[in-house]
């Protein structure tokens, strides 16, 4: 499976799992922020640097999918199994 299309396959899950996503420009002088998932006032964000390659936002986007419940959540076995070798 391609990347591109791995990708879209993991934002999706995120929204399933009630994840809001959001890609920005972390691009900004004096500010050092990486792509991740955080908690604001009991919902869950998961924040993206939207110049990030699409390999590397695969990665870090199956990455925060570590403490969530997705066994009972239908992933197509490719990206289940992407999920589970990225894992950490």
């Amino acid at each position: 499976m391609k990347h591109e299309e791995l990708y879209r396959h993991l934002k999706e899950l995120a929204e399933k799992l009630g994840i809001r996503f959001y890609e920005k420009n972390f691009r900004i002088p004096g500010l050092s922020v990486k792509s991740g998932l955080c908690r604001i006032e009991g919902t869950w964000h998961f924040y993206m640097d939207k110049h990030l390659k699409v390999r590397e936002k695969t990665e870090v986007l199956a990455q925060a999918f570590h403490d969530f419940p997705i066994d009972d959540v239908y992933i197509i076995p490719a990206v289940r199994e992407y999920i589970d070798k990225n894992r950490s």
